[in-house]
């Protein structure tokens, strides 16, 4: 039996012809980042500038705005500098934080979208008693909370997995993550295992609220054109952005439980990466392109800043 003892540095998988292609990776993955940057930063900056849009459901989307760069941001400036070093090492603290980072930012999204999706049922099902019940104090304990619940599961979690004695030191994967830091041990994982069915429980039960009020959503909806509008403009894109998660967690966990090295590389490779990389570039997109209070001010403000850079020119 191997030595176990506590790491201080892992090994991660090595991209498949990194030799090769490193710097196609890399400028691959600096354009994705770039562009979940852009495309956040962009929305959080609208919705803080116009007063018009200084409402619950766009405070909500400022949020989960955040959460994206929060989450994005755990795991493209570790990927690009190891592939701008080609070196696939990881300290054993970096890499405990990187899942921290990733994890936690995965479950607030999906208290935000619950959170969301509740801001949309009282807006649609009792508009009458919308901003009475959604204050601004109100708004800012539902953040906080989106957020404290979250690490209320990621921190317990972290500890566990990371407070273990390991007798391996490679990750197969190209990034960290709790399961493949609990697969490191040769201890018994059971307790490990119990923590994590407890979160996926909590997690599809936040999900069987989200649809609970989908459904009270839609039922409300048959008896007014003007509800039906509302629930395609500003329903839909929660809908689509929580189908988008669902699907990015059942490709992780099949990686993570099913992730056998008979299945080829580029499709684990797909597995592993599709939660890190759709979600946060595809469902900021969604909100761009569906709200059509979002889409007219971000395509105003880029169209504005086009005109001011062209006017400092001019004058230049």
């Amino acid at each position: 039996m191997e030595n176990s003892s506590y790491p201080v540095m892992l090994t991660l998988m090595v991209p498949r012809e990194s030799k090769s292609y490193r710097h196609i990776y890399f400028t691959c993955f600096l354009f994705l980042y770039l562009l979940i940057l852009s495309i956040n930063i962009r929305l959080i900056s609208v919705i803080i500038m116009e007063k018009s849009l200084h409402e619950p459901m766009f405070m909500f989307l400022c949020n989960l705005c955040v959460n994206v760069i929060y989450g994005a941001s755990g795991f493209y400036p570790i990927f690009l500098f190891n592939l701008l070093l080609d070196s696939y090492v990881i300290s054993f603290h970096m890499c405990a934080l990187q899942t921290f980072v990733i994890y936690s930012s995965l479950i607030t999204e999906i208290t935000i979208l619950t959170v969301m999706s509740y801001d949309r049922y009282v807006a649609i099902c009792r508009p009458l008693d919308y901003h009475s019940k959604l204050t601004k104090n109100t708004c800012l304990k539902l953040i906080l909370l989106s957020w404290i619940i979250p690490n209320c599961y990621t921190v317990p979690a972290a500890l566990l997995s990371n407070l273990r004695t390991f007798c391996k030191y490679h990750i197969d994967k190209l990034y960290c993550d709790n399961w493949s830091i609990v697969k490191l041990s040769c201890a018994s994982s059971s307790f490990n295992n119990l923590l994590g069915y407890i979160i996926i429980v909590t997690l599809f039960s936040f999900v069987g609220v989200i649809i609970a009020s989908y459904i009270k959503l839609i039922a409300a909806c048959k008896s007014s054109l003007e509800n039906r509008r509302k629930f395609w403009q500003t329903c839909f894109p929660h809908f689509l952005s929580l189908m988008n998660l669902i699907f990015a967690w059942l490709f992780g966990a099949m990686y993570n439980r099913y992730g056998a090295n008979d299945i080829p590389e580029s499709l684990r490779n797909f597995l592993s990466l599709e939660l890190i990389i759709v979600p946060p570039v595809v469902n900021p997109l969604i909100y761009v392109l569906k709200i059509k209070a979002v889409r007219k001010k971000v395509f105003k403000s880029r169209i504005a800043s086009r005109i001011h850079f062209s006017e400092v020119q001019k004058k230049c």
